[in-house]
């Protein structure tokens, strides 16, 4: 058995201690926190010792008080960029308001600093905060996560854990461990035998709780003298087992040097255990190739070629009912990559149009309020187009209105006009619209027609219906045809996605014009999928189709993307604010290509004579299916469901393929008693999976429970084609996608023909 060399700890918070801001946050501030325009009080808020707890209590509230971890916090907003402080800015000026924001669904955190200075600071050091916490490596990510640990158990504040401490922070930390075992380990590390462990004594303690015997199994088989890989060995396991024949010395020479924590080591041109596990657990080693983590797709190919990720009722932070609408869902859905959000806008009562969801008792927000956070927002995460779906219930008069601050707010990022040059035989490309928002809407004429003054200002009921849900139940005298008015400013400022209603494919071939696109419920397109799958294809490959949920979500529960995707639906819309798998699905598609919101489709589905159909993938040109085998080796650290004392989770693993009929299947390892802290399984999974252009593959591991359902621990997914070969790690992801460190799980990986 190896031993790990005694390591000396540091803090996450070296480098910033001195930082006059933080020494500010440090001190301590009264900070106004704010709800709305009547509650706001004054809190006590302070940074802990650690640099990392912000700790925060009303003076009047005796011992209660409440803290949060900068690692919760995802950015901060300076001045009135909430709702809240919005609605207060005539109290409170701009330079003395800041907005926490938190990571996932949690809500944010408005403040008043007493002065812009006070302001400054907080603002100024949780940002730094904020940033060192991010760009940790895994070496310090995991001494935070024991140093957090090491925190929660000292219950004394003293420095020290006696053994009886210790005891209870291994069950803390979901470890069910012989006490004998335990003892004898916290001996060793008790170097100066005081029957206590100081904070570097208990990081060496917890290095000894967790040698992996696995991963030292693998170092053996390349090792020969059971101590380093030299260079030549290091290769052979690089070409043998994460079959990257193709990489050179260099690389191995690279990998020495980035993840190598010994210098003679280093020297010798080898690597230690330690270099070895740290490579494993980086995202080098992860099961996600790096090469796909950028932008490597083609950009330049008609916008009809790309999977698009899409919201629904973007507006809306929960159910389509009683829900509230806000900004911040905007904000959230942006920030994740969305490149299409809605927008149900209404006549308002003083002449300003609102958005919320309409005859419901949704909270109402201004549409003038939601194209300047789209103006902030559209392009930080992503500078591909962002489409605006606008389902207009308005009048002419406040249509005009819309018009109006789409052209005065958006100025030059919204696109008016075709592009120079542009032939309108297919759609511009995600390259081509850099920068740019386009408006999806009922549109007088076509775009050729812009100029034709003679053109009538009335839509059909049947164009009516492209816009949304109403397009599922027609009205009972829908022969009747009834026409509504549209007003002719908004309807200029549609270019490349013209609302149309949908007469079928056929009338789609001779008639369909490349910009025209239909929106279809997910039980239709589910409909059409299944009957006319190639139709659908064919349809997909020119023009845009938008899928949107059945009206019956009124909890805002989602459909399952994939069986849009099979058929090359370009904007699968989803509701954001609800976790769960059909996110995870989503998040795991646009997991690749730089987050940028825009998936290249497969070359079968961007040919418009393809013959493919999900149902029969076998009949397609070029049809490859390929073996998946997954061993599954161990856990690490897997996060506890039952915060109840002693218990302690039975994880098992579940791997899920989604993608054409065919790839839907899924197989389980069997459940480990009483271990999440390191639990080994050393199953193997095996799978056909018949089109892996389409195909995702999600991990999950669940607590286990044979009276009810199992708890759900953390996630995975990603694109079949992103995933590396051999030994990898897979670092998991909470319900809300946010990452979960250090849990991972261990895996080894092999990709064949089928033969």
């Amino acid at each position: 058995m190896v031993r790990y060399p005694f390591v000396t700890f540091t803090s996450l918070f070296t480098g910033v201690r001195d930082d006059p801001d933080v020494k500010v946050m440090m001190a301590g501030s009264t900070l106004r926190k704010v709800k709305s325009r009547s509650w706001k009080k004054p809190r006590h808020f302070r940074l802990l010792e650690d640099g990392l707890t912000i700790w925060y209590k009303s003076r009047w509230a005796g011992k209660g008080h409440s803290t949060f971890s900068v690692t919760e916090l995802e950015a901060v907003r300076e001045g009135h960029q909430s709702e809240v402080l919005q609605s207060t800015a005539e109290e409170f000026p701009a330079d003395h308001c800041f907005t926490l924001v938190f990571h996932g669904r949690q809500g944010n955190l408005d403040l008043v600093a007493d002065s812009p200075l006070e302001a400054r600071a907080w603002i100024q050091g949780v940002r730094k905060l904020i940033h060192k916490a991010q760009t940790m490596d895994e070496k310090e990510r995991l001494d935070q996560w024991v140093w957090d640990w090491f925190q929660k158990a000292d219950k004394n504040k003293d420095g020290k854990m006696n053994f009886k401490e210790v005891r209870k922070l291994l069950k803390m930390m979901n470890i069910d461990m012989n006490e004998e075992h335990a003892l004898h380990l916290f001996t060793m590390a008790d170097r100066s035998g005081s029957g206590s462990l100081e904070i570097e004594q208990f990081v060496h303690f917890y290095k000894l709780l967790t040698q992996r015997d696995e991963v030292w199994k693998v170092f053996q088989d390349y090792s020969g003298d059971g101590e380093k890989l030299l260079l030549e060995e290091l290769e052979n396991f690089l070409k043998m087992e994460q079959q990257e024949g193709g990489w050179s010395t260099q690389h191995a020479l690279e990998l020495i040097d980035r993840y190598e924590p010994s210098d003679s080591a280093k020297k010798q041109g080898a690597m230690s255990l330690d270099g070895f596990q740290m490579y494993l657990c980086s995202q080098e080693g992860s099961i996600f190739n790096p090469e796909h983590r950028g932008l490597y797709q083609d950009m330049s190919q008609p916008l009809s070629h790309y999977f698009i990720s899409s919201s629904h009722n973007t507006y809306l932070l929960e159910d389509q009912l009683r829900g509230q609408s806000s900004l911040e869902a905007y904000i959230q859905a942006l920030k994740r990559g969305c490149r299409c959000v809605e927008v149900d806008a209404w006549d308002g009562s003083d002449g300003e149009p609102v958005v919320y969801h309409g005859h419901t008792w949704t909270s109402k927000i201004l549409f003038r309020d939601i194209i300047s956070t789209l103006k902030e927002y559209a392009f930080k995460a992503s500078d591909f187009p962002v489409i605006l779906s606008l389902e207009n219930h308005c009048g002419v008069e406040q249509q005009k209105v819309m018009a109006q601050h789409l052209s005065q707010i958006l100025g030059d990022t919204l696109l008016s006009n075709l592009l120079d040059g542009q032939m309108l035989q297919q759609l511009p490309s995600p390259q081509e619209l850099r920068g740019k928002i386009l408006l999806k809407a009922k549109k007088i004429g076509g775009v050729e027609d812009c100029l034709d003054e003679t053109l009538t200002d009335e839509v059909s009921d049947e164009e009516e219906m492209a816009n949304g849900d109403a397009a599922e139940d027609p009205p009972a005298d829908s022969n009747k045809k009834s026409k509504s008015k549209l007003s002719r400013e908004l309807s200029d400022l549609v270019v490349y996605c013209k609302s149309v209603h949908f007469h079928g494919f056929e009338h789609a071939r001779s008639h369909g014009k490349c910009y025209e696109m239909s929106s279809f419920s997910e039980s239709k397109a589910k409909r059409l999928a299944k009957e006319t799958g190639t139709d659908f294809v064919q349809y997909n490959t020119r023009q845009l189709s938008r899928i949107y949920p059945s009206g019956l979500r009124t909890d805002s529960s989602n459909y399952n993307p994939q069986d849009m995707w099979n058929v090359g639906c370009q904007i699968v819309a989803l509701n954001f604010q609800t976790a769960g798998l059909e996110m995870d699905l989503n998040d795991g598609l646009f997991r690749q290509n730089g987050c940028c919101g825009y998936v290249l489709k497969p070359d079968f589905m961007r040919d418009g004579n393809t013959r493919f159909t999900p149902e029969k993938p076998e009949e397609r040109q070029g049809y490859r299916p390929l073996r998946l085998s997954i061993q599954v080796i161990s856990g690490q650290q897997l996060p506890k469901v039952n915060q109840k004392e002693g218990s302690i989770v039975d994880p098992l693993v579940r791997v899920e393929i989604y993608g054409v009929p065919q790839d839907q299947t899924k197989d389980e390892t069997s459940h480990i008693n009483n271990n999440g802290f390191n639990p080994l399984w050393n199953e193997t999974l095996n799978f056909v999976v018949h089109t892996p252009e389409l195909a995702l593959v999600r991990f999950v591991v669940e607590d286990y429970d044979k009276a009810s359902r199992n708890d759900f621990i953390g996630q995975f997914t990603l694109p079949f084609k992103c995933i590396q070969t051999g030994y990898r790690h897979i670092h998991l992801l909470s319900r809300d996608g946010r990452a979960i460190p250090p849990a991972s799980l261990f895996v080894n990986i092999t990709i064949s023909g089928l033969t």
